[in-house]
């Protein structure tokens, strides 16, 4: 579905350009990656850092009970709009039973658990339902909670507000960034190297190409596995523990030397 629905423009993160509704030129006729193994050394960076938060397999498998729009094309173009609105909801399910694990936000776990119920009843209506979603509304809403929940977090260890701040390129090695509010900041090639983003709120941060070598990430919030395969880590980089280090990271050297 992502390969197919999505626009793409040539760049430093996609090789050639691709319009919304065009299947991918590497997309094969078993709807797998041809190049999936290769995709950052063919030009395709961007695929690697896309996550659609299990939104594809949920248009397909549930909404359209398995049809395929290759097979249906009648249909396609309101696929992929329902595609759309049902991605930015599981984005928000994922942030939702993230806050739900919060012990710091356990007297909002009721709204929160109320929020995410809703969210996940809107993904399961027939296609109409979902495209007829006002989804801003609803993102809207549910992120007044994320909001409180993250003050909730940060409450004993709140450094300056970077909210949205334009920090790329910029100079960040060994900073204390406890608890910091990096809601939508632009990190794009900045250095991070041994900075403590413990408690940090993520939601949105753009990390591509980020340097986060050795730094410490355990407790950060809102942070996806998508942000943490577009930056620069090792296996120092010190993850929260529902996500994965990713297999393009090196090796340090020092762990090269405990392994032996």
């Amino acid at each position: 579905m992502c390969c197919v629905a999505l626009p793409f423009a040539a760049s430093t993160d996609f090789a050639v350009d691709k319009p919304a509704g065009r299947p991918c030129a590497n997309l094969r006729d078993d709807n797998r990656c041809g190049i999936h193994h290769r995709l950052r050394d063919t030009g395709f960076t961007g695929c690697t850092v896309y996550d659609c938060f299990g939104a594809g397999q949920k248009v397909s498998q549930t909404t359209y009970a398995g049809r395929d729009w290759r097979h249906d094309p009648t249909t396609a173009r309101q696929m992929f709009d329902v595609f759309a609105t049902t991605r930015q909801l599981h984005e928000l399910l994922w942030y939702l039973a993230e806050a739900l694990t919060l012990p710091a936000a356990r007297t909002l776990h009721h709204d929160l658990r109320h929020a995410y119920d809703h969210t996940r009843r809107l993904t399961l209506g027939t296609p109409d339902q979902v495209a007829a979603v006002d989804v801003a509304t609803h993102r809207a809403d549910v992120n007044i909670l994320l909001l409180r929940t993250s003050e909730l977090v940060r409450a004993t260890t709140r450094r300056p507000n970077h909210r949205g701040a334009d920090l790329i390129g910029a100079n960040l090695a060994g900073a204390d960034l406890r608890g910091a509010n990096l809601r939508g900041t632009y990190l794009i090639a900045a250095d991070l190297t041994g900075a403590d983003l413990r408690t940090a709120d993520l939601i949105g941060a753009d990390l591509r190409d980020t340097r986060l070598h050795r730094a410490d990430l355990t407790g950060a919030i809102f942070l996806t596995q998508a942000q943490v395969n577009a930056a620069h880590g090792d296996t120092a980089t010190r993850l929260p523990p529902t996500l994965t280090r990713p297999t393009h990271w090196p090796v340090t050297a020092s762990s090269r030397t405990t392994a032996s």
